[in-house]
């Protein structure tokens, strides 16, 4: 294929080192020779279909090299998840009209289980339309839940920032629990696998530390057992810290946090695992609970990000346009973990068919035989992930972060 223009893109929740993938795209598109200009899409797959794409020449060279301590999606993120094909074939076909447009023949989209299912859909049409268009998925979820990769850029993080609240959080509770709150509930993210939850347990150095209690959507939830835990826990420590995932279900496979309403993917909207565990805990223990929503606030905090974790981000971000170089299309970067100790990882890929709509929940060897918490063979796993920083400057006790200019090329379609 002859040198072309590249078109790059995010999409799902963003994280706190997506924009270092943004930046390892950009930095290895401009060094290619097979890549003359490189667009970023405004908030996602919308900038392609509105024709609204970010000229990323325009940018300063100083924001481009702070993008990997900057969170959020610089180029603007999206929900959108488009139909299937006969479904819908018109957006589809209107993708490749802006990209035939723009002389557009390399798409890097920067997502999850369904922006891969995107970039698959578009790499199928874009052949039978006979424009080419090599399509390669760049992994991003802070929910860890993508097959064949060993890990996610964005969980090292989330996972980081857990651990460190529950550990601080759990200080706290310590310290106050004489003759105040007895039992601290933190909800996590995390709808069908429990990886963030999970992720929580690093927080401990011993077992009097919290989480105490950790509630995963792998194991369906049964009330007597947990309040059974929670009662021997206190007896013990005298309180107990508990982690859950919001995507925590009942026997019978219904979220308990069940708000009754679904997202634009089509997803269950959950209501509040922490507050279910919470008000449980509260009516039929008669003690003082407290109950925590990180929201937002974990997938965000590049403040703590794990040095792994933006390294990792920076470099499937290259290695995308690397497999684009070698002429492979229809690939997704994976990270594969070379070795445990000492941790050694390398980039690979893989054919998104392999990924898209498609996830990773906890493997049993990682979850304690009585479902309240993980083993060690987990504790190996995720210790490296979120090991390591790499601090932002910070400027009158605030960190320094970035926000492109975001210049729009001139359309040219209606």
């Amino acid at each position: 294929m002859s040198k072309a223009n590249a078109v790059y893109a995010q999409s799902g929740g963003v994280t706190s080192v997506i924009n270092g993938s943004a930046y390892g795209v950009i930095k290895a598109a401009q060094e290619s020779g097979i890549i003359d200009n490189i667009y970023g899409g405004l908030y996602g797959i919308n900038g392609v279909l509105e024709e609204k794409l970010v000229d990323i020449a325009q940018e300063d060279p100083a924001d481009i090299e702070r993008l990997p301590y900057t969170p959020s999606g610089a180029f603007g993120s999206c929900r959108k998840k488009l139909p299937s094909l006969e479904k819908n074939r018109a957006d589809f076909e209107r993708i490749i009209e802006v990209f035939k447009a723009h002389d557009v023949r390399y798409f890097f989209y920067n997502g999850g289980n369904d922006s891969m299912d995107t970039a698959y859909k578009i790499s199928q049409l874009s052949h039978d339309m006979g424009y080419e268009v090599t399509c390669i998925g760049v992994p991003k979820t802070v929910d860890n839940d993508l097959p064949v990769t060993d890990n996610c850029p964005g969980f090292g993080s989330v996972a980081k920032y857990n651990a460190v609240s529950i550990r601080e959080a759990t200080f706290d509770v310590a310290s106050m629990h004489k003759d105040s709150t007895k039992v601290f509930v933190s909800e996590t993210m995390g709808r069908h696998a429990g990886w963030i939850a999970a992720s929580a347990a690093m927080a401990a150095r011993n077992e009097e530390e919290g989480p105490h209690i950790i509630l995963l959507p792998e194991i369906p939830f049964q009330e007597e057992a947990f309040l059974a835990e929670v009662e021997k826990i206190r007896a013990k420590l005298g309180f107990c810290v508990v982690s859950v995932s919001e995507g925590l279900q009942n026997p019978d496979g219904k979220f308990v946090a069940d708000a009754g309403t679904v997202d634009m993917f089509g997803h269950t909207q959950l209501g509040g695992a922490g507050d279910f565990i919470a008000n449980l805990v509260k009516n039929k223990l008669s003690i003082k609970v407290h109950n925590a929503l990180p929201d937002y606030f974990q997938r965000s905090g590049r403040h703590i990000a794990s040095k792994t974790d933006v390294e990792q981000a920076i470099a499937v971000g290259r290695e995308a346009v690397n497999l684009a170089a070698q002429g492979l299309n229809g690939q997704m970067v994976t990270i594969v973990r070379d070795s445990d100790t000492p941790y050694a990882w390398s980039v690979g890929h893989t054919d998104i068919a392999n990924i898209a709509n498609k996830e990773k929940v906890l493997p049993p060897e990682y979850i304690r035989e009585d479902g309240f918490h993980i083993t060690d063979a987990f504790r190996t796993y995720c210790r490296p992930l979120i090991e390591g920083e790499l601090w932002p400057d910070y400027q009158d006790g605030i960190p320094v972060y970035t926000k492109l200019m975001r210049h729009l090329v001139a359309q040219k379609l209606s």
